[in-house]
């Protein structure tokens, strides 16, 4: 579910990203949740705004995420909370781990390189989700003037080699 319903709050969603099965991202009043480019959010996360997350991230099943800055290429694993802090880029928040206090995101340890293959295993598999659904959505069909087969496989090249 997606809402930006309260005034003046807004909902950016970067090119690239992935958003799975029953996650809610919210924007309070007065307020904007942006997510970057290539961010993966896993089922059941949730994403509150205020909240910036960065290019190349990763929200974790049943995790929370809200009145927050994750910068680039940070992973939030599952069921972990992340609330009214900055995780600086290139960090991984442990599965479970509750950080609502800078000290605590200050300390969290560089991202490594099983949970980084972890996260571009991720975007590379829904990534072929997307060309295989549209594959399927134009099988046996005239596409529409503006759309080609060969656009289409370019957008989706665009994408994965941009990685």
């Amino acid at each position: 579910m997606i809402r930006a319903d309260e005034p003046e709050s807004s909902i950016v969603i970067q090119t690239g990203c992935n958003v799975q099965d029953n996650v809610v991202i919210h924007s309070l009043s007065n307020s904007e949740v942006k997510i970057g480019k290539k961010t993966s959010l896993a089922h059941g996360c949730i994403v509150h705004g205020p909240c910036e997350i960065g290019e190349n991230c990763f929200v974790g099943f049943g995790a929370v995420v809200f009145d927050c800055i994750l910068g680039e290429d940070t992973v939030v694993l599952h069921r972990a909370v992340v609330r009214g802090v900055e995780v600086l880029p290139h960090r991984i928040v442990p599965d479970g781990a509750i950080v609502t206090d800078q000290k605590t995101a200050s300390r969290l340890e560089d991202l490594t390189t099983d949970v980084a293959e972890f996260k571009k295993s991720v975007v590379r598999a829904n990534l072929e989700l997307v060309k295989g659904y549209k594959d399927l959505q134009f099988e046996g069909e005239i596409l529409p003037l503006g759309i080609s087969e060969e656009n289409e496989t370019k957008e989706f090249q665009n994408l994965e080699n941009s990685e």
